[in-house]
């Protein structure tokens, strides 16, 4: 499945992704932020399972903003896995 997250607080303004029935990472591209530090991220959870994912990434800040990119990648995977 394919899924498109528009993320809160961040620099980034999308993310997409597309998750195979089992939970795993297909891909992940974000939209805008720090290029290298989105790619980076989105290179090392391909072929992750979704719900490690969420655990290594989810409540990661950014500069006090109570959020990140990673924060939101989990949001964004956290809504997706809902679909599957």
């Amino acid at each position: 499945m394919t899924y498109t997250y528009i993320p809160r607080g961040v620099c980034s303004r999308q993310i997409n992704l597309e998750i195979d029935n089992n939970g795993k990472i297909v891909d992940c591209k974000f939209i805008g932020g720090c290029a290298g530090n989105t790619q980076g991220v989105s290179t090392l959870v391909k072929g992750m399972d979704a719900e490690e994912a969420i655990n290594k990434l989810k409540g990661i800040d950014c500069g006090g903003r109570g959020t990140s990119c990673p924060d939101q990648l989990a949001t964004a995977l956290e809504e997706a896995l809902e679909m599957i």
